[in-house]
This record gives structure tokens, sequence and C-alpha cells, in this order.
């Protein structure tokens, strides 16, 4: 600049505080106005539909109502999403014939020359007993009824008018319609700490007593599915009162061994009284407005309720700071005519997992909405379910769960004693005892046992200090040590292999001949190192074991230069049989960082390839945003996002946010967490991401990606 003139030189530095203050406007964005962006999904309805209930709960306790606000069409909703009141602690055991133990399950299978137990006989008595018991339980139903002498029930086509909201904002159902040609308007929320739910109701039915409330209470069930209630064995178990006011009552619930407490509180002017040995019915005895919290606990407990008014507080309050406080991401203003529909799933699915997914044990698959598999949890599904938590700026919600695994270390060392292991071996399908369920396939699946270093390295994400490591070090050390003790040192080839038996993540494969799956050898590689990692982290010198094994591990499995999902059938893509399930092949780099195991351009074909000829309603409804986060750390954005919104029988998500499966799993968790997961690492990057803002999307112009409070992904 030194030949110019003072004019050309003033000219140039306007010119650049003109450019500065343009970048440094683009750069400054609007805060996300998150009451907006929540209220928008708010689901609405005006009529009647089977596949969209409504639930409230605090993570530990969910209630599912109809358009009534409450259970009141329970038989309607039966053949597609029933109508449940479930809960983390609340279960049953049908008395057993004899006394049934694992062992009287359990199968030989030959382990590179040793013999190892494993409990996958299903036919017998006892292996049948131990599936399904305990099994979890409908704690009661609560729906209208007519009252005042009237014997008619309830039907579907007696409610006219409806006009139903699930205010996401405050944690509130509100429902609105015509009985018997009188209004009606119910509000049921939840309380955030309790299980309790609290309704409020306004009619003119009520001053007249023509409509009441009806609590009914089941005895368990242990089929499979949905039903999770048997409503007609009255005589084996109990329902007595302990204590009785006009407006209240507490009552004491004995099934076989098992017992809960229940207790009714009505506002003034609310009558309760008894109509059989397991139904109770409240009633107004005069004004059109009627009040009451109904809660659910293991035990009696005689501290008093709090008001309809102090929980709806309660609840305001906490879902205000749920929503203020994690992350958000907004996609308005996005070209992509499938942006609100994702940004709907988005905030529908962070709504469903704070409800279910989020108490002091892992979830069931279907949540807290209904039974699946007698109401156990499948840890391979926790991770699904649950470690979008930590990207959402909501480690707590994750780690109130995994407590629960240094609560049933001891069993899990036991297993691995028992089949001539060190360390812990992680029950795949089990209950709050951390007891294993007999399983020809379950048993044999190990991608679960690295999870808890996965969850205990986002905890430290989020809180890099000495009491996190020392909170799961046990855990961590103890799931490491099985993993080397588990991988076998094969003579022949020199190197470390996982199996036989065993079955991968995709589950359609023999375990007594299956070895060394892509997935789970890349798992088993991070899983180690990461266990190492916090040993240094700890002052403590590497275990040689741990590293032996990582270094010496089988490379991943490949045939024509696409990786396989076992070494032992590597036919994957000339076998059409063989493409379908999960293609948890892929998961190797996507769910997981780079391992140093694989190769991006072999992986990326991988993924083509599964794109073109996969047998799409085989999958299941986390497989997508397994194949989003694949697509997204090779760079390929934009099959990230078709992999999210493919339009697939699996991928299909109602109105409530539910992403249906089949009839007997119309919800299923793991999708909505998975989706979490998939659009926080696409939108806050991930670990050695490229630089700029949401790197998992589009750069186009597509798509406009304003988040906040989102978390990179390892």
């Amino acid at each position: 600049m030194a030949n110019t003139t003072p004019h050309v030189r003033l000219c140039f530095r306007l010119a650049m505080l003109a450019l500065a203050f343009l970048f440094a406007r683009a750069a400054w964005v609007e805060p996300i106005d998150r009451q907006a962006l929540t209220s928008r999904h708010d689901p609405a309805l005006t009529e009647f539909d089977a596949f969209a209930p409504l639930s409230v709960g605090n993570g530990g306790f969910a209630f599912t109502v109809g358009v009534t606000g409450l259970q009141t069409l329970s038989k309607e909703y039966a053949g597609a999403i029933p109508l449940g009141t479930l809960s983390q602690w609340g279960w049953h055991t049908i008395p057993a014939p004899e006394p049934y133990r694992l062992n009287d399950a359990v199968q030989w299978f030959d382990a590179g020359g040793d013999k190892k137990p494993y409990v996958s006989e299903t036919k017998s008595a006892a292996a049948r007993w131990l599936r399904a018991n305990p099994h979890r339980l409908h704690l009661g139903r609560i729906g209208f009824v007519r009252s005042g002498g009237s014997p008619a029930a309830i039907q579907r086509g007696d409610v006219q008018s409806i006009h139903q909201k699930l205010d996401l904002w405050r944690g509130v159902i509100e429902s609105r319609f015509q009985l018997d040609g009188q209004p009606v308007t119910v509000h049921t929320l939840c309380h955030p700490d309790l299980d309790l739910v609290a309704v409020r109701i306004e009619s003119p039915l009520l001053a007249d007593r023509s409509l009441g409330v009806a609590f009914e209470f089941p005895y368990g069930s242990d089929q499979w599915g949905p039903g999770m209630a048997d409503w007609n064995s009255p005589d084996r178990h109990q329902t007595a009162i302990v204590h009785q006011t006009g407006s209240s009552l507490d009552l004491l619930r004995t099934l076989d061994r098992d017992h809960y407490a229940v207790r009714i509180a009505a506002s003034p002017g609310g009558v309760v009284q008894r109509e059989g040995p397991h139904r109770f019915v409240m009633t107004s005895s005069g004004g059109d407005t009627l009040e009451f919290v109904c809660a659910f606990a293991p035990e009696l407990n005689e501290n008093p309720l709090p008001s309809f008014a102090r929980c709806l507080t309660a609840c305001e309050e906490h879902w205000r700071r749920f929503w203020m406080e994690g992350g958000a991401i907004d996609f308005s203003g996005s070209r992509d005519p499938r942006a609100a529909e994702l940004e709907r799933r988005v905030v529908l699915s962070q709504y469903l997992t704070a409800i279910q997914c989020a108490a002091s044990s892992p979830p069931q698959e279907s949540g807290l909405t209904h039974n699946s598999w007698f109401g156990k949890f499948h840890l391979e599904m926790h991770w699904w379910h649950a470690a979008h938590f930590a990207l959402w700026n909501r480690t707590a919600l994750l780690e109130k769960s995994l407590g629960w695994y240094r609560d049933i270390l001891p069993a899990a060392r036991e297993t691995a004693r028992a089949q001539g292991y060190a360390g812990a071996r992680w029950p795949k399908m089990t209950s709050l005892d951390g007891r294993e369920s007999p399983s020809g396939v379950g048993v044999f699946l190990i991608w679960q046992q690295p999870h808890p270093i996965y969850y205990a390295e986002l905890c430290y994400r989020a809180h890099p200090d000495r009491d996190t490591l020392e909170r799961y070090r046990d855990v961590v050390f103890a799931t490491a040590d099985f993993m080397a003790s588990y991988a076998r040192w094969d003579e022949k080839t020199n190197r470390y292999v996982l199996g036989p038996p065993l079955i991968p993540a995709q589950e359609c494969y023999p375990p007594a001949s299956t070895f060394n799956p892509a997935f789970e050898l890349a798992y088993w590689a991070w899983g180690l190192e990461r266990a190492q990692l916090w040993r240094r982290r700890l002052g403590l010198d590497p275990d040689p074991e741990w590293r032996k094994v990582h270094d010496a591990l089988s490379p991943l499995p490949e045939k024509d230069g696409l990786y396989v999902t076992t070494e032992a059938t590597p036919v994957v893509f000339e076998n059409a049989d063989l493409r379908r399930d999960h293609p948890s092949l892929v998961a190797a780099l996507g769910m997981l960082p780079q391992t140093g195991m694989v190769d991006p351009e072999t992986m990326r074909s991988t993924l083509h390839a599964v794109f073109r000829d996969w047998n799409w309603e085989s999958t299941w409804g986390w497989d997508y945003p397994m194949l989003a986060m694949t697509a997204a750390r090779l760079d390929e954005p934009g099959l990230a996002v078709d992999a999210l919104l493919m339009d697939t029988p699996k991928n299909h998500f109602l109105p409530n946010g539910h992403c249906y499966q089949r009839p007997n799993l119309p919800t299923y968790l793991p999708a909505n967490g998975g989706l979490l997961a998939a659009v926080a690492m696409m939108a806050a990057g991930w670990d050695g991401a490229p630089s700029g803002n949401a790197p998992g999307f589009p750069s186009d112009g597509s798509w406009r990606v304003h988040y906040e409070n989102l978390k990179p992904m390892p």
C-alpha cells in the first residue's frame, strides 16, 4: 500500500471494516427461542387414534392416556399402543412350581477346546419361567366411568368433539371432549420427583355425580408383549384398605410375594368408595370441578401428598428447566422439505426418552409405555436409549442408571467366573437383580460388554475430575478384564479372536461357528484402549494383558473390497439371507470413532453396498441413526440425512413421536435415543471432525442448522 494515495487507503480500510462487520454479523446468531421450538411440535389430536396415546412421566414412572386424558378406553387401545402405568421398580414374580435355577437352562459350547456354559436352553419349564419372571407390572388403571346408578360403560363412540394436546413446554396433557352432550376438560400430569399422577377434571357431569373416576388393579402377566396385565384373576391378588377418609385412600397391593402401595387423595368434595375387590370409584359431592392425585410406591408412606396445584407448579418448573438447560436444535429456514419432520422427531424424542429412559436402572426397549420381553431391559440397547443424554447436555440423566452397573457387579463377576473368564460379564436380557435370562440368542451377544466404558467416558468428558474416575473405575476395569480374558489366542494365525460361541449385533448367525465380527472387533479395540487411558488418568501403569490383546486383535474381516459382518461367514453381500436385520458392520466407524482398524474407503464402499441392497423391512429403528453416523464420519452428509429420514416401515414415527416396529412392538425407544445421538453428532461434530458448523449436514444451503448446548461425540 506504500504507493497508493490516501484516498485509496481510506477506501480500503472502510471496505475492510465493512467486511469485518458483515463477518461478525454472520457469526452472531440469535439465541434459539426454546419455547417456540418446543411448542410448535406439541402433539395434538382431534379424533380417536389408537396409535397416538400420550404419556406423562418422570424418567422412572410413566402414565399413558387415551383421548379422555385418562385410561378410559383401554380396550380400544389394547390392539395398538396400550394404556399402561409402569415404573422402574414395579415387578411381579409368579411363584414357580419348583425352585428353578439358571443351571437348569445351561447348555455347553466349545470355545477353542474349552467347554463354556451358556443359559441358552429355552424350551423347558424352567427356562420359560426364568425368562418370564420377574415381569414388569401394570400398577393400575385410572379411567372415567358413569356413576349415579348408570351401568353403561363408556364406549369410544360416546366421546365426541375431541381436542387433545400435550403441552411439551409444561409437561401437561389437556383433553377436551363431549360426553353425553356435556363438555369435559381434563388436565393430566406427572410429578417430577414422585411416581404420582395429578388430574384436574371440569364438567357439569361431576355436579350431579353422573361421572366418576375408577381406579382398578390387575394381577401380573407373564405373557410376552403389550398385554402386561391379567384382569381375569381377581382371586390371585389382594387390594387392602390400610387407611381411608372420605376423600383419601391408602391401599396395599399384594401379588404373591410382591407388594406395593397406592395413595389416592381428592380435592374437597371428592368421595372414594369401594365397588369391588380391586375397584374403587371417586365421585364429586358437589360442584363441577374435581382434582385428585394418585401416588404409587414400593412401600407404604404416610407423608402427605401434594395438591394438584403444587404438582402443576413442580411439573412446569421441571420441564422449563429441561428444555432451557439441555441441548436444542432448530432447522427452521432449511430448504429441504424434510427438515420440519426431522425437527419434530428430535423434539418428541427428547420428551419421550426423558420420561421413559432416565431412571436408576436401564429402560426396556418399549420404555414405560407397555411391556416387551416381559418388561425386562436389554443392555446392548442401553447405549441407544441413553448415550444421547450426555451429548444433549443432560449427562445427569445418563448417570442415573450407571450406579446399577456397580450394584450388579458381583453378579456379573460370577457370570464371568462360571465361564472361566476374568472380570465381569454383563448380562443381555435382565431385570433389577442383574440375572441373565435364558435365550438362544441373547446370551451369545458380546457388544454390550464395552458399553459401560463408553458411558464412563461420556461422563468424564462432562466432568473431567478425579471423582468421576473413582466413581466408575471398578466398572471400567472389570469390563476390560473380561474383554481381555474373552479374546482367545489362535496359535495358527498368531492373533486374538473373538468367539465362537458368539452372535454378533446382526443376530442372524449361528453361535457355535461364528467368530470375529467386524463391529465387535473394533469395539474391543476401542474399549481396551480407553480403559488404558483411564489407568493413565488415575496415575496407574498400563495393564499388560489389555495391551497384549489390543495389539494383536484380528483385523476386521473383509471380502472383495468390502467389510463383512463376520470372518466365519464372509458372504453377506453374496447371500440375500444375510442382508437382513441390523447392518451392524458399518458401526465400526460411525457409532465408534476411528480405532486404527478401519480403512475409511473400504467402509465407504461397504456403506454404499448396504444402501444399495439391504432388506429394510427386517431392520430395526436404531439402524437408521447408526447408518447416519457412519455416513457423517465418512463426509457424506447427504447420505446421513437420507439415512435418518429413510421411508421404511421400521423408521415410521407416529404422531406421539414413537417409532413403530410391528404389532407387538408398537413403541421402540432405541430408535428415539439413536436419532438424538446421531443428530447431536451431525450438528456438534465428533472428535476429529472437519471444522465448521454442523459437519454432518449438507453445506449446500439446503439445511440451516442452529444448535445450542450440544456436545461432540467421541
